[in-house]
């Protein structure tokens, strides 16, 4: 049977690690650390981790694979395949160069747009109207390999990178499976990606969490989406940080600067963002609080808004 090692953290590789281990002899997985998560900092497992170990598959967890010992025992092993999906670490050429067949990464764009650490949550940032995934080689330069196959998938602006990775994941796995046979028998092509079309998706970092609440309404959203549900984007609200995990951007027009309040009700609160442009706040959650819809906020924390005010102020 063919012989595979396993490279992923997040819950998008699950489903891609479960079918590979139906199919063929998965005999390691590599996976990030435990990391402490949360207020009180509990040790968490990544989700591959946990479904590896239901698996009863041997799991190894360097910090560093390049120099480590977890690498030499990985070249030993002399697997048939070696296949990524958002492992989260640069792998040495010499890892590359001991899969006997082919060195694989499922990566979720469509190459070579989006190459990097973050293609699912700019694809949502910015608007895209559809994403995918990709089959390719994994070489030594970020995601720069041949590309094997391709999926395509369409964004709604219901989508968020929650809804997105979801629906990515089983695609990807059901992509790779459907490719895996012509790697395995050598008849499968590489189509070398054009350089001149290739964009990247840097990792998001702490300052992009920070909502422009000067950005048009569609735009904003945009940022809320892609932000949620793992982080979530926030703005200073009444003096308090607060994250907006629910807006919508609607037709009304305004002349107000951005963060005023254009109407209030018991249930309804619309402010200014930018460009004239309005949205609605649906979801937020106040620093230290629990996330609360618009009414339960307007009923407690939020009584004092009133139609004209600045709540909000603008990104710095």
């Amino acid at each position: 049977m063919t012989s595979i090692i396993f490279l992923g953290t997040p819950q998008f590789a699950v489903p891609i690690l479960e079918a590979l281990n139906a199919q063929y002899d998965v005999v390691a997985v590599f996976t990030q650390p435990d990391r402490k998560v949360g207020r009180k900092q509990v040790l968490h497992a990544s989700p591959v981790k946990q479904a590896a170990t239901a698996l009863g598959l041997p799991v190894l967890q360097p910090e560093k694979l390049a120099g480590s010992p977890e690498l030499a025992d990985a070249i030993a092993l002399a697997p048939d395949l070696i296949i990524t999906a958002a492992y989260g670490q640069f792998l040495p050429t010499k890892f590359l160069n001991a899969a006997k067949i082919a060195a694989l990464n499922v990566h979720g764009s469509l190459l070579p747009k989006y190459r990097g650490g973050a293609p699912i949550q700019y694809s949502i940032i910015n608007g895209d109207t559809e994403t995918g995934v990709t089959i390719i080689e994994m070489v030594k330069a970020m995601d720069a390999g041949g590309m094997y196959a391709q999926a395509k998938l369409p964004l709604t602006r219901t989508d968020d990178t929650g809804t997105a990775f979801a629906k990515l994941s089983l695609l990807g796995r059901d992509l790779l499976l459907a490719t895996l046979p012509a790697v395995i028998a050598g008849t499968a092509t590489k189509t070398p990606q054009p350089e001149a079309e290739v964009t990247f998706s840097p990792t998001l970092k702490k300052a992009d969490e920070h909502l422009d609440i000067t950005l048009p309404a569609v735009q904003l959203d945009n940022w809320v989406r892609g932000l949620r549900p793992d982080v979530g984007g926030w703005v200073d609200l009444l003096g308090v940080r607060t994250k907006l995990w629910a807006i919508t951007p609607l037709a009304d027009r305004t002349a107000a600067v951005p963060g005023t309040v254009i109407t209030r009700s018991k249930k309804r609160l619309v402010l200014a963002a930018g460009d004239g442009t309005t949205f609605a706040v649906d979801e937020l959650q106040p620093a230290g609080k629990a996330k609360q819809p618009i009414a339960a906020f307007l009923n407690g924390a939020g009584q004092s808004i009133q139609e004209g005010d600045l709540i909000i102020g603008e990104t710095n």
